[in-house]
């Protein structure tokens, strides 16, 4: 059972990563239609007004999440696979 964890495991890791990514995203939908108040309903409604450093800096912000769950699931790579680590 060891030796199909690990090779099962990388591509859920990937799935796993890229659906993190993709809950961050679809902030900007869930929070307009259910008008919570949140920085994706804040994005929707400065790109109305807009808003531009504010929406450069809402794209920033998500987009810095994105890199650093992209950069958790490569680190959980490592650990996963050693054949991926860097000598």
């Amino acid at each position: 059972r060891k030796h199909i964890f690990k090779n099962a495991s990388a591509p859920t890791l990937t799935v796993v990563g890229l659906e993190i990514g993709y809950l961050l995203g679809g902030a900007f939908v869930i929070e307009k239609v259910f008008a919570y108040p949140g920085i994706g309903q804040l994005t929707v409604d400065s790109i109305s007004g807009r808003d531009y450093p504010m929406v450069q800096a809402a794209v920033l912000l998500f987009a810095t999440g994105f890199v650093i769950v992209n950069i958790i699931v490569d680190i959980a790579y490592s650990f996963i696979d050693p054949r991926i680590r860097q000598k």
